[in-house]
């Protein structure tokens, strides 16, 4: 059975929330987002399970999957529902191996050949990107467009996120391109008014 996707992916990114980590997840889960991710490049792995720990606590209540970046050793010790590996991390099979058959397991990918691979694993779905230049990671891939998001989507059936430089401006022509979700960032996190924007997000895909 094909997984299904809410249409608002937001990640938790602790380069732009900081302190106000816990504060941040419950504006979320209170405006209806329903898959976050913890994103931690810094933090050691003690410091990094004790957030995860917490935020687990949060989403929980509010029947919100959780996914950790990275660290599959920390998504199954907080209790989160997945875990999030990139090109450079473990394999989704090695993440599968710690992870079990009950947490979900994302992949980044950033062409057409880490696309097919992907495929063929047990990833639960496929994240392409960046899609946009995007100002969140300190060597970011080279940009893909909505191309790739057309050519993976002729590769798999397995769930697509579209993710990099994503804007509200943007986020309708991704999604018409083939992308399931699409995962946002610094459109939030940098908005004046981040909680303004999850709505003005929840409303627009909502009509895609």
């Amino acid at each position: 059975m094909r997984l299904v996707l809410p249409r608002l992916y937001v990640i938790l990114d602790a380069a732009l929330t900081g302190a106000r980590v816990a504060e941040d997840a419950r504006m979320l889960t209170e405006e209806g987002v329903r898959l976050i991710q913890y994103r931690s490049k810094t933090g050691s792995a003690r410091e990094q399970l004790a957030v995860c720990r917490q935020l687990a606590e949060i989403f929980q209540s509010q029947k919100t999957t959780f996914i950790v970046n990275d660290r599959a050793d920390v998504a199954v010790l907080c209790g989160a529902g997945g875990v999030h590996v990139g090109q450079d991390d473990l394999s989704v099979e090695d993440a599968r191996s710690v992870a079990g058959d009950t947490l979900w397991v994302g992949v980044s990918t950033h062409n057409l050949e880490q696309v097919r691979q992907a495929a063929k694993t047990t990833s639960d779905y496929v994240a392409v990107g960046p899609v946009y230049a995007t100002g969140t990671k300190e060597n970011p891939d080279p940009v893909v467009g909505t191309e790739l998001i057309r050519q993976a989507r002729r590769e798999t059936e397995k769930p697509l996120v579209a993710i990099g430089g994503i804007t509200l401006e943007r986020a309708g022509e991704v999604m018409e391109a083939g992308a399931d979700a699409v995962v946002v960032i610094s459109d939030i996190w940098k908005a004046p008014d981040a909680r303004e924007r999850v709505r003005q997000y929840q409303k627009l895909l909502s009509r895609n």
